[in-house]
């Protein structure tokens, strides 16, 4: 457990994030800037960013995290590998990619299963995160796509995008550390936006939160937590 009232302890588990579709390259050149200034775990950004971010951050300790799918998971898993692929030619390190929806409710596990092969194939030597977008899904579908995650070897399973009908929940977070059986990793994401809210989410099991407020939280950490 981290010390929540250290600023680079908790600077270190969070991914701060960029995906709003009107950002332009000087924001962007901006949130890197003080990203590695920061130290956060990675900065997530959108894919047509990542060969400018892999350039801004070259000296810096902080991981390169884009997406595949996102933020709706409709494409063909052929697709968000060719996404994936492209990503890791121009310098990401981890990859966070978005679950077919579609199959999970249509109860196509075989798809979702090839979809994660696929993925981990494509990038077999970074980190993989698959997005479940908790609040479409039933707790049957959420375990169900858990232990597919185990069993494919994937790194994360993670709650939301932020794009969906709900963030992340400390009850989806307890469910996932549980489902995952200590094999892979959490990651909390969507609607953390305070100190305690990440507080919560680490106590119920998040080994990464997903964020666009980490400076204020970093912030409120240095403050003490107030």
């Amino acid at each position: 457990m981290i010390d929540f009232k250290n600023p680079k302890e908790v600077a270190s588990i969070i991914d701060q994030t960029l995906l709003q579709p009107t950002a332009t390259s000087d924001q962007v050149q901006e949130f890197c800037q003080e990203a590695a200034a920061l130290d956060f775990a990675a900065v997530c950004i959108a894919p047509n960013w990542v060969r400018l971010t892999a350039k801004i951050m070259k000296a810096s300790r902080v991981r390169i995290c884009t997406v595949a799918g996102f933020p709706f998971g409709f494409e063909p898993w052929e697709l968000k590998v060719q996404t994936a692929q492209a990503a890791l030619a121009a310098g990401a390190d981890e990859i966070d990619y978005v679950v077919n929806l579609g199959a999970v409710k249509g109860g196509d596990y075989e798809l979702i299963a090839a979809e994660m092969e696929a993925m981990r194939r494509a990038a077999d030597s970074v980190v993989i995160k698959v997005i479940l977008e908790t609040g479409y899904l039933t707790q049957q579908e959420k375990r169900k796509l858990c232990q597919l995650a185990v069993d494919t070897g994937l790194d994360y399973v993670k709650t939301s995008t932020g794009f969906g009908p709900t963030g992340a929940s400390v009850d989806d977070v307890k469910l996932l550390a549980e489902c995952s059986q200590g094999i892979i990793k959490v990651k909390a994401a969507g609607g953390i936006r305070t100190l305690q809210d990440l507080e919560e989410m680490v106590v119920a099991g998040a080994h990464r939160i997903g964020t666009s407020a980490g400076r204020e939280i970093v912030a409120e950490a240095a403050a003490g937590g107030k």
